[in-house]
């Protein structure tokens, strides 16, 4: 019998990789779809190492319908999606928030118009702890109040999560879980993929192992005047492999859902919280380098903390983080090595 065959959009991308490798290891077929706008070529070759298979590949936009009509259709029968290809910088998407909107939103419905056309029923959505804008308290519930978005990027996550709820109150046959993750580090053990931000990276940690590794002159710690111990923001930092896992277990989950058509959200997190500050000291102990770093001014759209409750990952996934942030810090600087 063969393997189920899952498509990946944006699976050359920092967390599509990872989760198409862990799609492999479960028993799946991954299919990515990928422009290369936002990732390179060698993270394929990467897969293709760490499986010891060839990957099936669809280079094109997820923008465009009749490209994505034309994937299912010569793939046959796929039994599941997972939807990573969406611009994913707040600052960005201040900037550019036309382009957000339609990339994010626009590849969203037609992504869901070609599984309906072939029939594919499951979908795992990448949100984002951003729906949720900033919190009354913490930790954050998968029924904390969502506030408004405080950026382009947040507000596109929060529509195309209400697109899917009312595609399935719609009666549609889809059956799909958003899963809200907060902050993704770290790489593959094995240092053979790993975030790979082209330009300037939108995330601490990659910033950290740039500056460590001479390509950045500093670091910049976007503000030490928030309402927190050290007074740097809070954050939750997820490990990617455990992330991977997490979608690995979303779809195994939806798989046994028996009925046509559903919606939920799910907070993917440790569940604690760690500052700016305490990442920067931990990636310079764990791995015995220093940062230069500066202490600059707040950045517009951040909040001072950020963390998640993740007690119904564990309820409906049966599934919890087992890496420490010094795990992920250290693999994250392996692959900032490797490169």
């Amino acid at each position: 019998m063969g393997r189920k065959k899952i498509v990946v959009t944006g699976g050359a991308g920092y967390i599509g990789s990872h989760v198409a490798i862990a799609l492999w290891q479960a028993g799946y077929e991954p299919i990515i779809i990928d422009n290369f706008s936002n990732s390179e070529h060698r993270i394929i070759d990467g897969i293709k190492s760490i499986t010891g298979q060839d990957v099936v590949l669809h280079e094109g936009d997820c923008a465009d319908q009749d490209f994505l009509i034309k994937v299912f259709e010569k793939e046959g029968v796929v039994v599941g999606a997972m939807h990573f290809a969406a611009f994913k910088a707040v600052g960005e998407s201040f900037d550019k928030p036309l382009e957000y909107y339609h990339n994010n939103i626009g590849s969203l419905i037609f992504l869901i118009k070609a599984m309906q056309e072939s029939q594919c029923r499951n979908l795992v959505f990448s949100s984002s702890a951003t729906v949720y804008g900033e919190p009354d308290e913490l930790p954050v519930t998968e029924l904390s109040p969502q506030k408004l978005a405080l950026s382009p990027y947040g507000n596109t996550k929060q529509i195309c999560e209400k697109i899917i709820e009312d595609a399935a109150k719609s009666g549609m046959p889809l059956k799909s879980i958003a899963l809200r993750y907060f902050n993704p580090i770290g790489a593959h053990p094995s240092a053979l993929i790993g975030e790979l931000p082209l330009g300037m990276p939108n995330n601490l940690v990659p910033v950290i192992t740039q500056t460590a590794a001479g390509i950045r002159e500093k670091l910049t710690v976007f503000g030490n005047d928030y309402d927190t111990p050290d007074k740097t923001c809070v954050r939750d930092y997820i490990d990617i492999m455990d992330l991977a896992e997490a979608h690995v277990d979303t779809l195994v989950y939806l798989e046994r859902i028996k009925e046509d058509n559903c919606f939920d959200a799910i907070n993917v997190g440790t569940g604690q919280g760690h500052s700016v500050a305490e990442v920067l000291e931990a990636f310079q102990r764990i791995n015995n380098v220093k940062v230069n770093f500066v202490i600059g001014k707040r950045r517009f759209g951040d909040i001072a903390k950020l963390y998640a409750n993740v007690k119904k990952a564990e309820l409906v996934l049966g599934w919890k983080a087992k890496y420490t942030i010094e795990e992920s810090l250290k693999n994250a600087w392996k692959w900032q090595l490797a490169l």
